[in-house]
């Protein structure tokens, strides 16, 4: 039995991770928005609901394969962005794409990414990736991140939306955390920005629906729009051509006391029901029962941020693909307990 073998659960990699990261360095993990409302409600919402099996349903053959941007998906469960991630383990974001990779998840890099984003799709080149990032105050700083990822193989942008500044952190304020020197944000080395962990001065707060149209005439790739918890955006997404949408309080990290990611879920996928747009959720999601819920409620995938940097802490691309494994494993018993042996 490896180390690993010990930790069987997402709480257990937490608890672990606790131990190994320098104290700063959780703190930044762990920060919420404000007193921490947004991020426990976005936990809780999954405690609310309740599952009604059905039983003597034939689950022998059970599949958790899920298409997500007209591809198919080994598993409909998908890493978010996170930020500087050689914080967390000596791999950074490439331990953690290639375990999305090898798990056929999807991997959404974040712009603040300690690796630069061509090693990453190198690292993990079978894998699905996409890169997440701002429209920023500098438009050819965004066009050029675009075009690299474009070149590099990436197969979507993820513009997160929430964010025309950064939230209330009273935790980020008490520890200060800076990066470590050794480290920088590799896809940054062209700006003064490299060597810090807030991308506040990059940020525009005049971003609007009109820079989502001008993102669409600069590349081909699908876009989805990270940070929408409500129906009248998603549907302003929509009448936008938009691939997708990720429902997402952004790790409670923003706004505190917005609603969960969950309970709004229902609401948007209604409103895009019918249409090319898809919607993803994330937020609060720590076993395979909580993916299976988001499932039934109408998410096409449902993806994890803070579990997947707590696998990383632990064991780096070994780390994250035993998290992903035990959220399938979950997943599968879930469904089976439940009467049903395909995904809605």
């Amino acid at each position: 039995m490896t180390d690993l073998d010990k930790l069987v659960c997402v709480k257990d990699f937490e608890d672990r991770a606790a131990g190994l990261l320098e104290k700063r360095a959780l703190e930044y993990f762990k920060t919420v928005a404000g007193h921490g409302n947004s991020f426990r409600a976005a936990k809780d919402a999954y405690l609310r609901v309740k599952l009604k099996p059905r039983v003597l349903r034939n689950v022998s053959k059970c599949s958790v394969a899920a298409t997500v941007l007209s591809r198919s998906c080994g598993l409909p469960i998908g890493i978010s962005p996170w930020a500087v991630q050689k914080v967390a383990h000596p791999e950074g974001e490439v331990g953690s794409a290639r375990a999305a990779e090898a798990a056929g998840a999807v991997y959404v890099l974040s712009t603040m990414s300690t690796v630069a984003l061509e090693e990453v799709a190198a690292a993990a080149p079978r894998g699905r990736n996409w890169l997440q990032t701002h429209i920023y105050k500098d438009r050819k700083l965004t066009e050029r991140l675009v075009k690299r990822a474009e070149k590099a193989g990436f197969e979507a942008i993820v513009i997160t939306v929430d964010a025309p500044v950064i939230g209330i952190r009273y935790d980020d304020a008490r520890s200060q955390f800076t990066l470590p020197p050794h480290l920088e944000l590799a896809n940054f080395k062209e700006t003064n920005q490299s060597s810090s962990s807030n991308n506040q001065p990059l940020l525009d707060r005049s971003v609007s629906w009109k820079d989502i149209k001008w993102l669409k005439t600069i590349t081909a790739l699908p876009i989805v729009l990270k940070g929408i918890l409500g129906a009248e955006d998603a549907e302003l997404a929509l009448l936008h051509s938009i691939d997708g949408i990720i429902v997402s309080s952004h790790g409670g990290r923003q706004l505190d006391t917005v609603p969960a990611p969950l309970e709004v879920l229902a609401e948007i996928v209604d409103k895009l029901k019918g249409s090319s747009c898809e919607v993803y959720v994330d937020g609060g999601i720590s076993t395979g029962s909580d993916v299976f819920k988001a499932l039934a409620i109408g998410a096409k995938m449902a993806l994890i941020g803070r579990p997947a940097v707590w696998g990383l802490t632990c064991g780096g691309q070994q780390g994250v693909q035993k998290v992903l494994d035990i959220l399938r494993n979950e997943l599968e018993t879930t469904m089976m307990l439940s009467g049903l042996f395909h995904l809605f």
